[in-house]
Parts: structure tokens; C-alpha cells; sequence
């Protein structure tokens, strides 16, 4: 996995502040992505164990609420096990809830192996592609309207999507 950067302390993503961690590399190329260079897999700087340990001991920190995962694309980073692997530390380490940004719908993650590995280590999941002409800026936590923002483990537990935030 590679990286494009860490926000140590981000109240722009997520309620309360959190630590936020920008993946590189996705394939939705979403009209409008606010992220576009980070689309590029070759992009960023390599992940390490020696960042991994930085970026839990910033996640530990009493003050932070919880964990923020954007891109790039989440979701596509099933190369090899640093995300999942990350994600399930943050659980173990330091107990904080992890929200997760994906291009992909739940619907479609949790029929691939790879990527609902990754979705069951996340709390609230902010799912499908950027729309540009959905964009609202007035929505809570995401850029467009057709994007939802769920409760993985409610709706994992019931089978059913469970939304946090419901449009009006």
C-alpha cells in the first residue's frame, strides 16, 4: 500500500477529531474528485511498518475520537494486507471507530473476499462514486447525494442498509 499523507489531528472528516490517513491509487475517476492525485498507485510514499507504528501512536492519543480512511480508493487496496492489518490495530491497539470513503457501493464490497475484509474492520462506511452533478455542499460527510453514510456493523448484524444520516 502507499500513502499520499497523514492528518495527525483532521476536524474536516469525520465528527470530533480524528486521524485521517489518504490512501493513493484508485480507478473510479470520478468527474470533480477533489483528490484526483491521488489516483495514481505509484503515487505517495510506501507504507511501512516504522509509519504504521506513528500513525497509532497519533490514533492513541485521548484526544483523537477516531480514525478517518480516504483516497485514492480504500477499497482497491488489496494488494496485499496493510490496510486490513492497520485497521484491525486500530481496533486491538486503541479502540477508536474507523469511517472509511469508497467509490464503491456496499452492495458490491461486501461480495468481493478481498475488499469486505476490509469493510468488516470499519464502522461507518461513506459509499458510492462522486456525482458531479449530485454535488451538495450542504451534505454532512460526503460530496454528492447519492452517496450514503451507513452503519457497517448494523447492517452487516441485520442484513439491511442501516444509514447514520438520512436526507430529509
Amino acid at each position: 500500500m502507499r500513502y499520499a499523507k497523514i492528518r495527525k489531528f483532521d476536524v474536516a472528516n469525520g465528527p470530533d477529531i480524528r486521524t485521517t490517513l489518504f490512501v493513493t491509487g484508485c480507478t473510479n475517476n470520478c468527474e470533480g474528485c477533489f483528490n484526483k492525485d491521488l489516483q495514481d498507485f505509484n503515487s505517495g510514499e510506501l507504507w511501512t511498518k516504522e509509519i504504521e507504528d506513528e500513525f497509532l501512536s497519533y490514533v492513541k492519543n485521548p484526544n483523537i475520537k477516531g480514525v478517518n480512511i480516504l483516497g485514492g480508493e480504500p477499497m482497491e487496496q488489496t494488494m496485499d494486507d496493510s490496510l486490513v492489518n492497520l485497521l484491525k490495530r486500530v481496533k486491538e491497539e486503541a479502540g477508536k471507530d474507523i469511517w472509511l470513503w469508497s467509490g464503491y457501493i456496499y452492495e458490491n464490497i461486501i461480495n468481493d473476499e478481498k475488499k469486505r475484509r476490509i469493510l468488516q474492520q470499519v464502522d461507518v462506511l461513506i459509499d458510492g462514486r462522486f456525482q458531479l452533478e449530485n454535488r451538495d455542499i450542504k451534505l454532512k460527510y460526503r460530496g454528492s447525494s447519492n452517496q450514503r453514510v451507513i452503519d457497517v456493523k448494523k447492517t452487516i448484524e441485520t442484513g439491511e442498509i442501516s444509514l447514520i444520516i438520512k436526507d430529509e
